[in-house]
């Protein structure tokens, strides 16, 4: 096998807009394990395959923003 290039990964921001009250607890505890709380709460992540699929679970609750 060849070995592959390792890109720089990206970051993206994530910033939660909606409440998580009437969200399913699997939905909770992922803006739990991204570090999100609190509405208007920001936080910074490496742009990798586990964390945007935790955001795509939550998409409806945050807002995101690729650097």
């Amino acid at each position: 096998m060849k070995a592959q290039k390792l890109l720089p990964m990206g970051k993206v921001k994530l910033k939660q807009v909606k409440s998580k009250i009437g969200a399913n607890q699997r939905q909770k505890d992922t803006l739990v394990a991204l570090g999100l709380r609190r509405i208007n709460q920001e936080v910074e992540h490496e742009s990798t395959p586990q964390i945007l699929g935790m955001v795509r679970k939550v998409n409806h609750l945050i807002s995101v923003e690729y650097q």
